[in-house]
């Protein structure tokens, strides 16, 4: 619901901002408070260390969805897999 406030986020403007990116909820929330918690430009900094999944493998993708936890990614194809993760 637009401008509900959520107590467990400690920056809401960030999440908001995440969010109309296109950031998952789950993604949104972990960044704002991490970045609450340490400071936004340290968790810049920081940055992901993960590369493009659109140069991972099959395979690969299929692991990191089973480390997310998402289900019925077996019979999909490699775009399908790479939508799945970002959008979780």
């Amino acid at each position: 619901m637009p401008g509900r406030r959520n107590n467990s986020l400690k920056d809401p403007e960030l999440y908001e901002e995440l969010r109309d990116d296109g950031a998952s909820k789950e993604k949104a929330a972990r960044i704002s408070n991490a970045a609450a918690k340490e400071g936004r430009s340290t968790i810049g900094r920081r940055g992901g260390e993960h590369g493009d999944y659109e140069d991972w493998t099959v395979p690969e993708l299929r692991e990191r969805a089973k480390e997310l936890g998402l289900t019925g990614y077996s019979g999909k194809r490699k775009s399908e897999l790479i939508s799945a993760l970002r959008n979780h």
